[in-house]
């Protein structure tokens, strides 16, 4: 059984989007066309294809506002997708070589680094989970949580 799981935004969040519901600062997702590169829809964890819209949005990946709860935009397929279901692997269009930020830490990491840099992280009883960003936008790409299922007690 894998230690992390992969979590995309809850199809709930996504679904409000889809139906005209405003961003974390109030606004109207921007609706786009993808060029077919670099565009990851954050629900489903896979690239926006050539041709397909896409939504930009200001999104905030914490139950509520705070001091640390940082803002950023991301993007989302502009009609519903399929959530992300392999939750014990790191997504494939996380893993082409662009480098990661896990949010807190301040530290780039290599993809290939990610699982073992987490596992590490999330070994902290203190962490309750991470937050992976891209390293070239600090944009949220997605949540990692420890997995608990079959855990021993």
């Amino acid at each position: 059984m894998a230690q992390l799981i992969f979590t995309p935004i809850p199809t709930g969040e996504a679904q409000a989007y889809w139906s005209g519901g405003t961003d974390a600062h109030g606004m109207q997702p921007e609706r786009r066309i993808s060029d077919g590169s670099g565009i990851p829809c954050r629900h489903c964890l896979r690239a926006v294809g050539a041709g397909e819209p896409y939504l930009i949005l200001a999104y905030r990946p914490f139950p509520e506002p705070q001091p640390y709860a940082e803002v950023g935009p991301i993007f989302l397929h502009a009609e519903p997708c399929k959530t992300y279901d392999d939750r014990e692997h790191l997504p494939t269009v996380f893993a082409n070589g662009e480098s990661r930020i896990i949010y807190g830490t301040g530290k780039v990491v290599a993809p290939e680094e990610i699982v073992p840099y987490a596992e590490t992280l999330l070994s902290d009883p203190k962490v309750a989970y991470l937050h992976v960003r891209s390293s070239q936008n600090n944009c949220f790409s997605f949540r990692l949580d420890r997995n608990t299922v079959g855990a021993a007690d």
